[in-house]
């Protein structure tokens, strides 16, 4: 069972409730961290979270999640999910498991949003339901 989980939230992440609230939904990034804080002390584990728009520093905070002992990762990579070999690599580097999360839909949506660099090593892919897809990642890496 993970007891210290991370998510991580990628560029433009900091935008929700704001930026294209038709696709992304109105819960702000704060009301999606403090519900899964909530929800972790609920389910007694620690949760940290963290959101950054730089790639080198979503890199850098994967590789201090291993000196942290972090048993898990929810990963929003947001652009860089379809961009970046670098978050792949660091992933992969860290050997922890990971569950990749999408607010939206990314099939229904631009064809280069449908290739993903962290898909094939994650544990598990989460996509298009909204905020919630947090908590059902949540869930699951409490549970495994």
């Amino acid at each position: 069972m993970a007891r210290n989980i991370l998510v991580i939230h990628g560029p433009n992440l900091n935008l929700l409730g704001t930026r294209e609230p038709h696709i992304y939904g109105a819960q702000t990034l704060d009301d999606v961290n403090q519900h899964l804080v909530q929800l972790a002390t609920q389910l007694k584990v620690k949760c940290d979270t963290y959101q950054n728009n730089s790639e080198g520093k979503l890199v850098d905070r994967i590789h201090a999640a291993a000196q942290e002992q972090v048993d898990y990762i929810i990963i929003n990579a947001g652009a860089y999910t379809h961009t970046s070999v670098a978050i792949r690599d660091a992933l992969a580097g860290v050997a922890i498991p990971f569950i990749e999360v999408h607010l939206s839909n990314v099939h229904r949506r631009e064809p280069f949003r449908h290739h993903s660099y962290l898909s094939d090593i994650a544990q598990g892919v989460v996509v298009g339901l909204g905020a919630y897809g947090y908590e059902v990642a949540l869930r699951y890496a409490v549970a495994a």
